[in-house]
């Protein structure tokens, strides 16, 4: 019986001592690297250059929108009167060239033409006066002061007529070459500021600019909105990443372009994804002690490596894991 007890006390002190050697061994083997990151996402702030107040706000969080999808819309009165002036400008301006090119109406360049032809019979009329009168004073009927007033009527009514025919075929040429360049001008010039009121009115309307999902709605409708103050925030999935803060003795393990395989705890599944982002620049540092006790930081760099394929259900936030296989 002495003896079985001593070999039970025996086998205990063996497994004990075993026990120990095997604890003292594992705490003597270097510990597997395990590196913690997140996954990000592309996200979008989707703001209007128009300020005014909110009109209609067409999402919610969490709804799934498509590219050109309206998100919200903007009322500004102020900006629906510039438009209008543009408009009218632009009409004015049009119409302006328009007159230029077509030149006068039918109506006014008959009406030039009877001027004309009214100066000319009179300066006829004028001159056959003048022919008789001059006869009357070679015959010494009449004074020359009445053949003096009768040649200056003359000249007088053919300067008219002159005066006349050139208003006549200036009705008919039209408007100057200068003064239909001119006139284009100010139709480009006003189509300008038409485009330009148009294009912020337009931007009144806002639209997704990519597929995503909607993040934040930041202001409801009837609410004021500044100049350039996001509306609606909204993230794409389709372009994601994982983040990692990695410590200079651990970089190592990623290089640029590496495929490597991270574990999702949320999705309990291991996904292939590559390096694509190595940062030049060590940002914070991390103490650590050497051990022959001297200490020193650590920089740490950002890593950001994107999945190999689409990942459904994945989330902003979700936390990757990497255990490098070198290690």
């Amino acid at each position: 019986m002495m003896q079985t007890n001593r070999g039970l006390a025996s086998a205990v002190i063996l497994l004990l001592v075993v026990a120990l050697g095997y604890g003292l061994w594992l705490s003597f083997q270097p510990k597997p690297v395990i590196m913690q990151g997140q996954i990000e996402a592309r996200e979008y702030n989707i703001s209007s250059k128009v300020p005014g107040r909110v009109d209609k706000v067409l999402v919610r969080k969490g709804d799934a929108v498509d590219a050109q999808d309206l998100l919200f819309a903007i009322d500004s009165p102020e900006l629906a009167a510039k438009l209008q002036q543009a408009q009218g400008g632009q009409a004015a301006a049009q119409a302006m060239l328009d007159q230029a090119d077509k030149g006068a109406r039918v109506q006014e360049i008959a009406a030039q033409k009877d001027q004309w032809l009214k100066a000319k019979a009179a300066a006829e009329l004028a001159e056959v006066t003048y022919q008789r009168v001059q006869n009357l004073f070679d015959e010494g009927v009449v004074a020359r002061q009445k053949r003096d007033e009768a040649y200056t009527q003359w000249q007088a009514a053919k300067y008219t007529e002159q005066a006349a025919l050139a208003m006549y075929e200036l009705a008919e040429e039209g408007a100057r070459e200068e003064d239909k360049a001119a006139a284009a001008g100010n139709v480009l010039r006003a189509e300008g500021a038409l485009r330009e009121v148009s294009s912020v009115l337009e931007d009144s309307q806002m639209r997704a600019p990519v597929a995503g999902e909607v993040t934040e709605v930041l202001l409801q409708p009837g609410e004021l909105v500044p100049q350039g103050f996001p509306v609606v925030s909204l993230v794409d999935m389709s372009d994601a990443w994982a983040v990692f803060q990695v410590r200079e003795d651990l970089l190592k393990h990623l290089s640029q372009g590496e495929v490597v395989e991270l574990y999702l705890p949320a999705l309990e599944q291991s996904v292939e994804f590559e390096v694509s982002y190595i940062s030049v620049m060590g940002d914070f540092a991390t103490w650590r002690a050497t051990e022959s006790g001297n200490d020193f930081d650590m920089r740490t760099f950002e890593v950001e490596l994107r999945p190999k394929q689409a990942i459904e259900g994945l989330r902003v936030g979700m936390s990757a894991i990497y255990t490098p296989t070198d290690s």
